[in-house]
């Protein structure tokens, strides 16, 4: 298996050295569909190794024009459209429709473990995992990289991408049989959104504590005003008692003599 996918590795890295890293605007974008109306449906062999077949099939978008919320090579494709795309037409597994929440699926690979059909991760809007594209191998990627351009291939030594890598995710690649979308660990999640979900959490806890001590405070609450009532009632009682004994002993009733 490893041999096998070294020298697809070095076929591959052979007709890349061919592919411009940053081709131009407008030239070449539209996609090649032949006669074909699936572009990859010549590419499936069952009998392929799966990660080959893969990359074969990504390697058949090759000029297909990037088109924001794009899932389909007839009309366009964005990054996260055109991997979703590959992988459940190679593998017929399910991958989540947005790069942030592919982020989230497989598990966390180290840059120095990258082997083909693992996917790379890049901050290229301003906030992590906005971008992903799927590795071929000899430190280069495929991907549909923005508005304007199409399904290419660029190397990760490339400046712009070495300083916008986010991560390596490793989906589950064992065969057709397997049909639903990748879940996260929450050890696995992007660190922002590990971070917000233990914010999350610490919310709850603190709103359910704060049920839960309610009840007695307001008990405790209404027993100190009964018995501030009590209290006021006695002072007042007291007053009364003190003003009427006073009043008495000034106006003492006169006794009467007896005829």
């Amino acid at each position: 298996m490893k041999l096998h996918l070294h020298l697809f590795a070095i076929i591959l890295a052979g007709f890349m050295s061919f592919a411009h890293a940053e081709p131009e605007s407008g030239v070449g974008n539209k996609p090649n569909l032949g006669i074909f109306a699936d572009p990859i449906a010549q590419f499936a062999a069952p009998g392929e190794e799966a990660v080959g077949d893969l990359l074969l099939q990504a390697m058949s978008l090759m000029g297909v024009a990037y088109r924001f919320g794009g899932s389909s090579p007839e009309t366009g494709l964005d990054c996260s459209g055109f991997i979703q795309y590959v992988f459940r037409k190679s593998l017929r597994v399910n991958l989540p429709r947005t790069s942030a929440e592919m982020a989230r699926a497989g598990r966390v690979i180290e840059r120095d473990e990258l082997a083909p059909g693992d996917l790379v991760f890049y901050n290229t809007r301003g906030f992590q995992y906005s971008h992903v594209g799927l590795y071929l191998g000899g430190n280069k990627f495929i991907h549909s990289p923005r508005t304007g351009k199409s399904v290419e291939v660029v190397n990760m030594a490339n400046s712009y991408w070495s300083q916008r890598f986010n991560g390596a995710r490793r989906v589950n690649r064992g065969g057709s049989e397997w049909k639903e979308p990748v879940t996260a660990r929450a050890a696995d999640r992007p660190p922002a959104e590990k971070k917000l979900a233990e914010k999350k959490v610490a919310e709850k806890k603190t709103t359910d504590k704060k049920s839960a001590d309610k009840p007695a405070a307001e008990k405790k609450g209404r027993s100190s005003t009964r018995a501030e009532r009590r209290k006021v009632a006695r002072e007042q009682e007291a007053e009364r008692k003190t003003a009427s004994r006073k009043k008495s002993e000034q106006n003492p009733r006169k006794k009467k003599k007896p005829d």
